[in-house]
């Protein structure tokens, strides 16, 4: 404190300074423990350095040590349909490998990259991660619940993160070893376009005008098509998806397409590829736009930091192991060739391990397995499990596999097997979803299970990880076209599929066995479906070979194939297809060939499904919930409704049943579980809004209160009518408590209904009705008494007025 101060007022004026600076010997003072000459020198030293400051700052030409950055802006314009993205860097996040802000309309999204400065993978893989991110401030929103803080990966977070990871993962070179981490978040959102495609496309542009090496940029395109339209929409609205028949997502470069995820209405092969094709077109012509725009903005690229494989390794490799790879490669049960494969992998790196690093020997057995498949098949036109390309692995079908549950199943293909379970619900059942979009509960939804048991390992156990997202979402958009709606079938319907062995696509497995599920449930599905998994072995172009189609695939043709096509639907139009490229080289022709082999393939599957035994059961299980839906008028809703909802409550404890929504329209939907009395809940609803009818008899109505003109009577549960003193008997009631007293049970007749809607009943039309020879006597008795008391008094009268005239 005692040297900061002199140089605090060293900046200030000399006046202040200078009676600022005299100590004031004072306890607690800055100058305690120092002299009056010490302070002066210190004093003196402070002034002459900041004399010094001062006149280099003013007087000095001398660069500022630290330049001021370049923040200019730096823009490219893409049209992608009808709409313009604007890609903009060098203004934000410039300590980042790459950054740029990215605009569609009022959408902005933020787009950073960046790698570590430390060698994490051996070249084997590219450790790259994606992290996409929707802040819930971009539609002037806070998050629901008890967290307010964005940041809690939510499920479509998930869904657009791996969306963005598959086609960019194969345009970053293997041998880039670094740890590198996108991250994206969307600043502001109009609603006007979904923000996946975009994501996509942001991704690539940042990376592209980074140091981070990149074979290609890649740009995402969204597909849609209307109903009876003839063009595809490239890049559509919100509002034009809610009715499109198509919705695909398509990443590609400007040579080729990398990736495809979509799910249709039964869209024909046709449909399909022209929708490709012309997405890709406007994918190619923004992958050119940023690519030569990179090459303007961007930074070089750090190719001198990638890892080079050692010379002469994969030659070692072969020389000593490579004939026991292939041999090991060859092995069919999963289990038994893993084992093997581990174990000359092993001696591989025994014996080479005074020549090369354990990681360079492993990755050179990785090229001769992928090698050993590729011979077998192109040669041998045989599989590892000894299947040719065309033929599907042997399946088995169950229906009702667990008691206690509302549908389930258990499908098996090859070495692949999934449990299914259909559960039924309420309204209440349904998935709510928490975003920036406007999502609407999700009334059908799978959940997808892949426990490390299914392919013997031991692993995490917890929250749903980004593959079960992932492989959930698509089993889930494959099976949504199939479930009846709301007005045929007005329960919630949710899936679950647990994996118990997995070697190749449990994806469509789960497509498969929840389709079974569904029917055991006893859910009326418009169609049936299924889904199988093709893959690709291309051929060397030089040597005339052509790609082969692969049916049906193994999780080690999946890995070391070229292309991993899943694919869900029927003989006549599919329902979900994802395509994943692992290199450039995939055209429209062998699409085609892909698909037609695979209808096919899902038409065998189809055909054993439908030989399972047992069979699903095709009805609701006894343990099913009930659900009865009725119409009311609006103006019942209140009624119905009750005080503070008591009457809701009251049906609900005297029924049993759990739920009674109501909406707006007037549309009431009960559901109850296991055990509960919905007839009664129905007949009370019934009764509530049920309209008053002239001339009806309303047995057992109760007298709510007793007057000296009449008694009140409910008629229907809140409905209540006045019968007036005459009308409760057919002889004369001079008291209505000698007739009724309140709690009594009676039978009166609705009479009229007048123009304030007030009831007017009737016991004695009953008596009279129903009361037969015995009433009507007494009915004549009476009236002759009161003719007869009439008379008498008449004749009273008369005497009375002869008496006072005489």
């Amino acid at each position: 404190a005692a040297v900061s101060a002199p140089c605090a007022l060293a900046r200030a004026s000399p006046a202040r300074a200078a009676s600022a600076a005299a100590p004031r010997g004072v306890r607690g003072s800055p100058t305690r423990g120092l002299g009056a000459r010490a302070w002066s020198r210190l004093s003196n030293v402070s002034r002459r350095r900041s004399d010094r400051v001062t006149r280099a700052s003013t007087e000095s030409d001398e660069p500022f040590p630290y330049p001021a950055v370049d923040r200019t802006a730096k823009t490219l314009t893409l049209q992608i349909g009808d709409s313009q993205v604007t890609i903009e860097t060098g203004r934000i996040g410039r300590q980042a490998n790459g950054a740029v802000m990215v605009t569609e309309g009022e959408t902005v999204m933020y787009a950073t990259i960046c790698a570590g400065r430390e060698v994490t993978a051996d070249g084997g893989f590219v450790p790259l991660t994606v992290n996409y991110q929707e802040r819930f401030s971009a539609v002037g929103k806070t998050a629901g619940g008890y967290r307010k803080r964005d940041g809690g990966v939510r499920e479509n977070e998930t869904l657009v993160g791996r969306l963005v990871d598959r086609p960019l993962r194969p345009m970053i070179p293997k041998g880039w070893a670094y740890d590198t981490q996108i991250l994206q978040w969307v600043l502001s959102y109009d609603g006007v376009r979904s923000t996946d495609a975009l994501a996509i496309t942001a991704a690539s542009a940042v990376a592209a005008i980074s140091d981070v090496p990149l074979t290609k940029p890649v740009a995402g395109v969204r597909v849609g098509w209307l109903p009876g339209a003839n063009e595809p929409l490239i890049n559509p609205t919100c509002e034009q998806m809610k009715t499109s028949r198509l919705d695909l997502v398509l990443a590609g470069t400007e040579d080729a397409v990398m990736m495809i995820e979509g799910f249709g209405d039964f869209l024909t092969v046709d449909e399909m590829l022209y929708a490709i094709e012309k997405g890709h077109e406007a994918a190619a012509s923004a992958c050119r736009a940023i690519g030569a725009w990179a090459l303007e903005v961007g930074r070089e690229k750090k190719i001198d930091k990638m890892l080079i494989k050692p010379d002469g390794v994969d030659d070692a490799v072969a020389n000593a192991v490579g004939k026991e790879l292939a041999t090991a490669m060859a092995i069919g049960p999963k289990q038994l060739r893993g084992a093997a494969v581990e174990k000359v992998r092993n001696i591989a790196m025994d014996a080479l391990k005074d020549t090369y690093k354990a990681s360079d020997v492993r990755l050179a057995c990785g090229k001769i397995e992928s090698q050993a498949i590729r011979d077998s098949i192109r040669v041998r036109n045989r599989r590892q499990d000894g299947r040719d390309t065309k033929t599907v692995r042997p399946i088995t079908c169950e229906g009702g596999l667990l008691p206690r549950v509302h549908g389930s199943s258990l499908f098996t293909r090859g070495e692949t097997q999934a449990i299914a379970v259909a559960t039924l619900g309420g309204k209440a059942d349904a998935q709510r979803t928490d975003g920036i979009s406007d999502n609407e509960d999700r009334r059908f939804y799978l959940h997808y299970f892949f426990p490390p048991s299914s392919v013997g390992e031991t692993g995490r156990m917890g929250p749903a990880n980004r593959r079960e997202v992932g492989h959930g979402n698509l089993a889930e958009r494959a099976l949504a076209p199939i479930i009846p709606s709301e007005a045929d079938f007005p329960f919630t319907v949710r899936l679950e599929s647990t994996i118990t062995e997995s070697n190749g696509s449990s994806s469509m497995a789960t497509v498969c066995a929840g389709c079974l599920a569904l029917q055991d449930a006893g859910v009326p599905i418009t169609r049936k479906v299924a889904g199988i998994a093709m893959g690709l072995i291309l051929g060397d172009v030089s040597k005339g070979e052509e790609p082969v189609v692969l049916t049906d695939i193994l999780g080690s043709e999946d890995a070391l194939g070229d292309m991993d096509f899943k694919i869900a639907g029927d003989a006549d139009g599919l329902t979900a297809f994802q395509l994943d490229i692992k290199v450039e080289g995939i055209t429209l022709p062998v699409m085609r060939t892909a698909l037609e082999s695979a209808r096919v393939g899902l038409i065998h599957i189809l055909g054993e499904m439908e030989k399972a035994n047992p069979a699903p059961g095709g009805t609701m299980s006894k343990y099913a919930p009930q659900i009865r839906t009725l119409t009311v008028s609006k103006k019942y809703i209140g009624r119905v409704i009750g005080k503070g909802g008591e009457q809701i409550k009251s049906i609900c404890e005297i029924s049993k049943i759990d739920t009674i929504d109501i909406s707006d329209d007037g549309v009431v939907v009960l559901s109850g579980g296991f055990g509960c009395d919905m007839d009664a809940a129905v007949a009370i609803v019934e009764s509530l809004t049920v309209e008053p009818e002239i001339g009806k008899i309303y047995r057992g109505a109760r007298v709510t209160k007793v007057l000296e003109f009449g008694a009140f009577v409910e008629v229907l549960p809140g409905i209540e009518g006045l019968c007036h003193v005459s009308e409760l008997d057919v002889t004369r009631v001079n008291n209505p408590k000698d007739v009724v007293s309140e709690g009594d049970r009676i039978d009166v007749k609705l009479l009229e209904t007048n123009e304030r809607g007030q009831l007017k009943l009737s016991r004695r039309e009953v008596l009279l009705d129903e009361g037969g020879e015995e009433v009507r006597a007494q009915v004549a008795a009476a009236k002759l008494a009161r003719e007869d008391a009439r008379e008498q008094r008449q004749g009273e009268i008369a005497a009375d007025g002869q008496t006072e005239g005489g």
